[in-house]
């Protein structure tokens, strides 16, 4: 009986483990991740693939844990704006307490609050000052929004000047101005998203004189709308939905004076614009044609849909990062279009948001601003992360055999990094090691380079060989004469003996 009993045992023990095999075998991968959020990325047939964590969340920063001047400043209320000086000091719109919240490079301590300056002897103030933005002079720009205008004082809180009121004939009677963000170039030219101006940001010059509008960003109508718009009706006109252009959500400016703006798109392809001094778009949208956040937006819960990418930051080498108020996702891209990384989301533990409305970056350290929760959250590089921005900042100041040191290393972290093997075929490329290239960028799914990587190893194969190759030509040219010949003599004898 016990006999029995044991190799029933032993028969359902070995079932288990089959099942549990196969099991394994069938099982849906999950994020590669501690964090409280999926890190992945999208391979060229644009599915989802896991990777590890480039950026982990560290802490968080609510305003009812900071004192000034030993005593609490209370919490932040409805803060929508955050800018990093080059001092490493970062500025705060505290929206909903009318001031700007100084801090220290590691938020633990607050420099400076300032909630009103001397305005030609009388007291002045803010009222919901919504964006803030530090110039290369150090002089601080704030979009007081409910005040329309924008303010620019000193570090210290002295007032240097107020734009206001703009004048043009391209703008409506009547016109109120609320400023939302802005944003300075190296000539002290202020770029300006202000609220219900879909015609462009406006562009404001050094003495504060408005000069017209920048980027606009024209919605395409198609042939049969065009049709039905000439024969509706006024009222049926009058329900259509108005073909204005889209608003933009936010800006940033790179060292050269390109303006990096972020927009709604809802077919999730551009969700920012890269604009040169004539306010043309050349950004780059990389292997996947997409510069919009996520690829994946079916569904039907209140989270589908195309990414809503709410506010941009350049980072430097050519490097700028999204942030999504829809899914709470942070996106990463280089400076030829490709997605570097993705993390974030929606919840309620660290490192995810409830309403994220800004982002900002000091070295390896990104911050993130919460307008709900009222807090800062920060994230550092995970080595993973740190690997790729260094081989991305190679590649870029055109330092190729350092990046491929880098990228191998992104490879022992993750083995189907596409970008990865593709940063070391192209540094093969330029390297004329065209085999090479031809192997790592197959690995990358990279098409059109591999397409000139084989091209050129086709044309050092023949040229390496072109020797051999007119040798063997004039030897089998040589050989047809000679055949030629005999056979010919060999005619002509026969026809003699005839």
């Amino acid at each position: 009986m016990r006999k029995k009993i044991s190799h029933s045992l032993k028969k359902l023990t070995a079932l288990l483990a089959v099942f549990v095999l196969v099991g394994m075998s069938f099982t849906i991968p999950v994020a590669a991740s501690d964090e409280p959020y999926d890190t992945y990325n999208y391979d060229d047939r644009e599915d989802l693939t896991y990777t590890p964590s480039a950026y982990e969340p560290i802490k968080a920063i609510a305003g009812n844990g900071l004192k000034y001047n030993g005593v609490s400043i209370g919490n932040f209320v409805s803060p929508q704006d955050i800018c990093y000086a080059d001092d490493g000091n970062l500025y705060l719109a505290d929206t909903g307490n009318n001031r700007i919240v100084v801090l220290n490079n590691d938020m633990t301590e607050v420099v400076n609050i300032i909630d009103g300056f001397d305005n030609n002897g009388v007291k002045d103030g803010f009222k919901s000052p919504y964006g803030v933005c530090i110039s290369e002079k150090g002089q601080l720009y704030v979009a007081d929004s409910q005040n329309h205008r924008i303010v620019v004082l000193e570090k210290d809180g002295t007032l240097v000047r107020i734009v206001q009121n703009p004048v043009s004939q391209s703008l409506d009677a009547g016109y109120v101005f609320v400023p939302l963000k802005v944003t300075v170039d190296y000539a002290d030219r202020i770029y300006c998203i202000a609220q219900n101006m879909f015609e462009g940001i406006m562009v404001f010059e050094t003495n504060g004189e408005f000069s017209g509008f920048f980027g606009t960003i024209n919605v395409k109508i198609t042939l049969w709308e065009k049709f039905w718009k000439r024969i509706a009706t006024k009222e049926e006109r009058s329900k259509q939905q108005l073909y204005i252009p889209t608003e933009f959500t936010g800006i940033d400016v790179d060292a050269d004076g390109f303006i990096y703006a972020t927009n709604i798109d809802s077919e999730g392809v551009q969700a920012v614009r890269r604009l040169n001094p004539r306010g043309e778009d050349v950004i780059k949208k990389g292997e996947n044609g997409n510069v919009g956040g996520d690829l994946w937006v079916n569904g039907q819960t209140q989270y589908a849909g195309a990414s809503q990418i709410t506010d941009v930051v350049y980072r430097d080498k050519g490097i700028y990062t999204l942030l999504d108020r829809k899914r709470g996702r942070i996106f990463t891209y280089d400076h030829e279009g490709n997605l570097l990384y993705i993390f974030g989301g929606l919840g309620t533990q660290l490192g995810t948001f409830s309403t994220p409305v800004a982002i900002e970056v000091s070295g390896d350290k990104l911050v993130v601003l919460d307008a709900y929760r009222a807090e800062l959250t920060v994230f550092n590089a995970t080595e993973y992360g740190s690997l790729i921005n260094e081989a991305i900042a190679l590649r870029y100041d055109g330092d190729e055999t350092l990046a491929v040191e880098k990228w191998r290393e992104v490879l022992r972290l993750d083995e189907n990094n596409e970008l990865a093997n593709t940063g070391i075929g192209k540094a093969y490329l330029t390297a004329g090691d065209n085999k090479s290239a031809m192997k790592y960028l197959k690995l990358g799914m990279d098409a059109d380079y591999y397409s000139i990587a084989f091209r050129r190893y086709r044309n050092q194969v023949l040229a390496d060989n072109l020797s051999y190759i007119l040798t063997a030509a004039a030897v089998i040219i040589i050989a047809i004469v000679v055949l030629t010949r005999v056979k010919g003599r060999k005619r002509g004898k026969g026809g003699e003996k005839a």
